[in-house]
């Protein structure tokens, strides 16, 4: 048979006879359950009062006593789908926490700033705390070199004249020493806290001018400048 009109109308044919074939068993057996299961494209292959074991993982819908669909299923995700449904999932709860805590984060600018000046006040007085404590560890530093400089003397007198070092004298070289290197590294510390600091602060009032349109009392050119970090 070459015509595919024909060939088409004998297919839709058996197809609407196998499912009332199948739905008339269903009814004559008095299941009261008439459960039609599909092949991989999509096709109704079959009904009956119960799923083949050979379909049980395909699509099926199931028809009340009249013929009419009351419930359907779709077929089992194989392993390779449930990993990227699984993917998708994830990353779309990655994405809600995300903008949720971006909506955290921008009520909270919201609910402490009222205007760009207030956020340059606030980040000028936090930049002055940490300023403020560099400037207490570089006098701690400096009278820590003083008596590093006086132990290094000792030990120079001694080998000058050619006597050995006592281990008490070069352990308290050797401890004024670290204690040097620690100051050195919580000044170093702070001042890199002073530039994460402005960069915080320079999100925030990006961010908040973006809420706001920049029109929340923007002062932005006579807010103090914070206060840069001492050398």
């Amino acid at each position: 048979m070459n015509n595919p009109r024909a060939v088409l109308l004998i297919t839709v044919l058996s197809a609407a006879l196998l499912l009332a074939t199948g739905v008339e068993q269903a009814l004559s057996q008095g299941s009261g359950k008439i459960i039609c299961w599909k092949d991989k494209s999509g096709k109704v292959v079959g009904c009956g009062d119960r799923v083949p074991p050979e379909y049980q993982d395909g699509a099926t819908k199931e028809l009340n006593r009249r013929g009419i669909t009351i419930r359907q299923s779709d077929p089992s995700l194989t392993a390779e789908q449930r990993r990227v449904q699984q993917a998708e999932d994830e990353r779309k709860q990655a994405e809600a926490q995300k903008m949720e805590e971006r909506r955290r984060q921008d009520n909270a600018i919201l609910a402490t700033f009222a205007t760009e000046k207030e956020i340059d006040l606030k980040r000028a007085r936090d930049v002055q705390q940490l300023q403020s404590s560099i400037d207490t560890l570089q006098t701690n530093l400096g009278h820590a070199n003083d008596r590093q400089a006086e132990k290094r003397a000792r030990i120079e007198q001694f080998k000058t004249n050619n006597k050995p070092v006592p281990p008490a004298v070069q352990e308290e070289f050797d401890r004024s020493e670290r204690e040097n290197e620690k100051l050195e590294s919580q000044i170093a510390q702070r001042r890199k806290d002073i530039a994460a600091l402005n960069q915080r602060y320079d999100e925030i009032k990006k961010r908040f001018v973006e809420l706001t349109g920049g029109t929340s009392g923007s002062n932005a050119k006579s807010a103090p400048q914070p206060a840069p970090a001492r050398k």
